[in-house]
C-alpha cells in the first residue's frame, strides 16, 4: 500500500513493512526529470517484505517535465551553473536533516537505515549518506559529486551498481568513484551489468543482497 505524507518539508511515499518491528528502513531517492512514483513502484520487487520504504519527492519542479522533479537542475551539457550549486545546497540541507529525523518518526534508527538513489538520486546519496550512520549505501546508475570532500573514517558501506552501456552517466564515472571512494576508505562493493541507464531484475537481487549482508555488521 502506498502512502502519501508530507515530512520535513518533503512529499513522500511511504510502504509500511509487513510487520510490527520492521528490520529497518530503506530510502530510495529518485533521478533527474522523475518523481517519487518512478522507484516507488518498485518497492515489492526488491523482495524486502519486513522492511520499509520511503520515497521522497524531489524539491524542485523540473524545467521540461510537468510532473518530473529534481534535486538540482543541470545545463545542457550537464554541467552545475550557480542556480544548480544553491539547489544542491537546499537539496543536500533538507535531504539530510529529513534523514537525521528519521528516527523520531520511525523508531528505527539510523543504523538500521539504508539510503538508496538512481542516477541523480545516486548522486545525493553519496552527497548526504557518506557523513551519517547510516547501515549502507547503494548507489544505482550515480555518480559521485567532484567537490564531495573527504569522509570520515567511520562511512558506511556502499554498493555501486551501473551499466556498461549506460549513455547518460557514462560508466566510467562510476569506476571514478569507486576508485576514490576505495582511496578514502570507504568499504564499496562494486559490480557493472549488461544495461543502459536503467534497473534490471539482476540490479534488485544485489540490492537485496547488500542490505541483508550490511544489516549482520
Amino acid at each position: 500500500m502506498l502512502k502519501i505524507e508530507i515530512n520535513g518539508g518533503l512529499e513522500i511515499i511511504s510502504v509500511p513493512a509487513n510487520t510490527d518491528a520492521p528490520a529497518g528502513t530503506i530510502v530510495l531517492l529518485h533521478g533527474w526529470g522523475a518523481n517519487h512514483h518512478d522507484l516507488g513502484d518498485l518497492a515489492p520487487y526488491f523482495q524486502l517484505p519486513e522492511y520499509q520504504f520511503l520515497f521522497p519527492n524531489g524539491i524542485f519542479d523540473h524545467e521540461f517535465t510537468e510532473t518530473g522533479k529534481m534535486w538540482y537542475s543541470f545545463t545542457g551539457a550537464g554541467k552545475l551553473t550557480d542556480r544548480s550549486v544553491a539547489q544542491l545546497a537546499t537539496s543536500r540541507e533538507v535531504l539530510g536533516a529529513w534523514v537525521q529525523s528519521l528516527p523520531d518518526t520511525t523508531g528505527i534508527s539510523l543504523d538500521r537505515t539504508w539510503i538508496a538513489g538512481f542516477s541523480q538520486g545516486g548522486a545525493m546519496t553519496l552527497d548526504i549518506g557518506l557523513d551519517l550512520p547510516v547501515a549502507g549505501l547503494i548507489v544505482l546508475s550515480g555518480y559521485l559529486h567532484p567537490d564531495r570532500p573527504k569522509p570520515p573514517q567511520d562511512a558506511p558501506p556502499v554498493l555501486i551498481v551501473h551499466g556498461k552501456q549506460d549513455d547518460v552517466v557514462p560508466v566510467f564515472t562510476a569506476r571514478k568513484s569507486q576508485e576514490l571512494l576505495s582511496q578514502w576508505g570507504v568499504d564499496v562493493q562494486y559490480q557493472e551489468f549488461e544495461m543502459g541507464h536503467s534497473i534490471v531484475p539482476a540490479v534488485l537481487d544485489v540490492v537485496r543482497d547488500f542490505v541483508t549482508k550490511t544489516s549482520e555488521l
